[in-house]
């Protein structure tokens, strides 16, 4: 897609799958909770005009440039997330206009696919972004947002082994809805969590 989606565009992308970003190396994988529906049309991850995931990056020095995948990611800057190592997936795969549409279930569902993304690829470090989802789909109703001390649940040996060493990161959601946060005190989050995965740091870009 070379335009903006229009509002059929993003009706027909309800209840899409889209692929998860899984570059290899994988460094930092970020959690969403699902994809939107502007996600749906255009096949980029966080596309939403407004949502702050990717001037964050750019903030964090996570990517050096402002990546903005409005109309679907530019060959440039997919080559550069992958260069990087940044992926991302969901909780939950399938598209809706707001995460409320989705139930507790699918969410709970999300928190096993995530352990079998993470024994899979092995990545870095693992961030989570949006509590109450995270709450919801781990079962961990006290979380507090930030470094978490452990991956809940209980796991054979061999699993186990893998998550102790990958550092999970609870962060805030990028929304727009989000007022509790800004383009700072996520750049901030997001940055601790590249940190912790052995991220280049690039300069800053405002």
């Amino acid at each position: 897609m070379t335009t903006r989606p229009t509002r059929a565009d993003l009706e027909a992308a309800r209840d899409a799958v889209i692929d998860d970003l899984l570059p290899d190396p994988l460094r930092l994988l970020v959690v969403g909770i699902n994809p939107g529906l502007w996600t749906g049309a255009t096949g980029a991850h966080f596309a939403r005009p407004g949502n702050r995931f990717y001037p964050a990056l750019a903030r964090a020095g996570i990517t050096d440039r402002l990546v903005d995948p409005s109309a679907g990611y530019r060959a440039s800057d997919l080559r550069h997330l992958r260069d990087i190592g940044l992926g991302v997936t969901n909780l939950a795969p399938r598209t809706t206009a707001r995460a409320d549409e989705l139930t507790d279930a699918e969410l709970r569902a999300g928190a096993g696919r995530l352990v079998s993304t993470v024994l899979r690829h092995r990545p870095g470090a693992v961030a989570v972004a949006g509590i109450t989802a995270y709450r919801t789909a781990f079962g961990e109703r006290r979380a507090r947002q930030g470094r978490q001390a452990r991956w809940p649940g209980t796991y054979p040996e061999d699993t186990q082994a893998v998550l102790d060493a990958t550092p999970l990161f609870v962060v805030p959601n990028p929304s727009g809805l989000n007022a509790h946060a800004t383009v700072d005190s996520l750049a901030a989050a997001y940055r601790e969590a590249a940190d912790a995965a052995g991220m280049a740091r690039f300069a800053a870009v405002r």
